[in-house]
């Protein structure tokens, strides 16, 4: 993430690869502020093992594009809304010349790039499918039981 301040944000993230018991690594990295380490940290991801990265950044947001030209690993940007509601870190984000692409979530939509990257990891782990078929299915189970609930709820002129 850009900084520490993104991580209200990003521990959805951190709790969804926790519940999938995917281990993963956090660093607070700045384009601008500290090249150097992000440049030495993109480098070296896939040496360490890693295999998906999630890359956070409000404003200017040239972290995720900056990470992904370094790299040869699948990179997911998640915009946060630091200024102008964040639709300048989308944009920052989304809009990446040919040849370095960013998968890209909604804005503060870090839960999906937890999700996104279990999906890519799971494509040859048919536990980690299991595991997040698991996740998906509880998310039908949820969405059911408030249907029901709403179904309990009374108004004069409700017709369901």
């Amino acid at each position: 993430m850009g900084s520490t301040s993104d991580l209200p944000v990003m521990e959805k993230a951190a709790k969804f690869l926790d519940e999938m018991e995917v281990p993963f690594e956090m660093h607070a990295l700045s384009a601008h502020r500290t090249p150097e380490e992000v440049e030495h940290f993109a480098k070296e991801a896939k040496g360490r093992g890693i295999k998906v990265i999630i890359a956070a950044a409000g404003m200017a947001a040239h972290l995720c594009g900056v990470i992904a030209s370094m790299t040869t690993l699948p990179v997911i940007g998640v915009p946060i809304n630091a200024s102008l509601d964040g639709m300048d870190a989308l944009l920052a984000i989304v809009q990446m010349p040919p040849g370095i692409p960013v998968a890209t979530v909604g804005i503060n939509g870090a839960l999906n790039a937890g999700i996104l990257a279990v999906q890519i990891l799971s494509v040859g782990d048919p536990a980690l499918q299991d595991k997040l078929a698991g996740y998906k299915e509880a998310l039908k189970t949820k969405i059911v039981k408030a249907n029901a609930e709403l179904a309990e709820v009374k108004y004069k002129h409700k017709t369901n």
